[in-house]
């Protein structure tokens, strides 16, 4: 347990990557992504990811980021809407997609971190998601099986961390960062308040330690997906 905390996050992934394996990044939309993580996966110049998020970022951030480096083989996500770089991929061929419904990407990644193999969700039956995949009745209701998800490695971004892991999410961060870290056979954290063990109330922690390997305190630019606002009125 001890000997969590890195100094960057170039060195949490110390000899973690590699190429062709697969990574969960936690957050939605660029909200609570591990963005001092994604930056390292890139530099590292790792090949042929299979990357599971709810969505790819924007073109010049998060991972958009790994997309312009063509490091991204496939996504398994749920919305992909905000990056243009994504469609022109997927739409000439290069780049392979795995859409889900979002609540049943959210259960896969939650299913994976319990040990779940699959699971049946009335969620797609009937369009093209259901393509493929059994299809069985209860209490005279179709439901489609969806496999659990697990990863290489989870990258995820939490609010406060101890030097145990012991995490603590703000608010919408709490999507995807839990369930993605316990689904990961390796976790990596990037933290805004790293202290010391034994600050953190039990009460309020939402991720606990065992579920991450190595944590890093990082720095963020948290920027804004769409910026909308309203003309100032004059009286």
């Amino acid at each position: 347990m001890a000997g969590k905390v890195y100094a960057s996050a170039a060195e949490a992934l110390e000899g973690l990557t590699f190429n062709g394996m697969t990574v969960m990044a936690g957050g939605f939309g660029l909200c609570g992504i591990p963005e001092n993580l994604i930056l390292a996966l890139r530099d590292s110049g790792v090949k042929g990811i299979t990357a599971i998020s709810n969505n790819a970022g924007v073109d010049d951030f998060g991972l958009g980021l790994l997309l312009q480096t063509r490091q991204i083989r496939k996504m398994i996500s749920s919305y992909v809407g905000e990056n243009k770089e994504f469609e022109r991929q997927y739409l000439s061929g290069e780049l392979e997609l795995e859409f889900n419904p979002q609540g049943t990407l959210a259960e896969r990644c939650r299913a994976g971190g319990a040990g779940i193999p699959g699971f049946y969700t009335k969620t797609g039956v009937g369009t093209i998601v259901a393509d493929g995949k059994e299809h069985r009745e209860f209490n005279g209701e179709t439901y489609i099986l969806e496999t659990g998800l697990v990863s290489d490695l989870s990258i995820v971004k939490a609010e406060k961390g101890d030097t145990q892991g012991n995490l603590v999410f703000n608010k919408t961060a709490r999507n995807f960062n839990p369930p993605m870290a316990m689904a990961g056979k390796v976790t990596v954290a990037e933290v805004e308040e790293l202290v010391p063990t034994g600050t953190l109330n039990p009460d309020e922690i939402h991720l606990p330690g065992i579920f991450v390997q190595r944590i890093v305190k990082g720095s963020f630019e948290k920027r804004i997906e769409q910026r909308t606002v309203r003309k100032r009125e004059h009286y």
